[in-house]
């Protein structure tokens, strides 16, 4: 018959045996929350790279345009039937 001693210490490395597997499921759980949140990030950057890019473009093109030749409303003369 095991001692008492020998039951508890059996209890113990149980309970720690335990322990370290839900240490290692969350540790588990946690890279690949930070893997998943690093992948977001990545794309973030790129997708915000890629607009910046689009939006420096499209503030070059604007300057670079010739003001129009059609009058605005206010300039424009009355229609003869007025």
């Amino acid at each position: 018959m095991p001692s008492d001693s020998a039951v508890l210490t059996a209890q113990i490395i149980k309970e720690l045996d335990t322990r370290i597997i839900d240490l290692e499921s969350k540790v588990a759980f946690q890279d690949d929350t930070i893997e998943s949140l690093n992948d977001a990030l990545s794309q973030q950057q790129q997708q915000l790279a890629q607009m910046t890019y689009k939006m420096n473009h499209m503030v070059e093109r604007l300057k670079s345009m010739q003001p129009s030749n059609i009058a605005t409303q206010d300039e424009e003369a009355p229609p003869p039937h007025y």
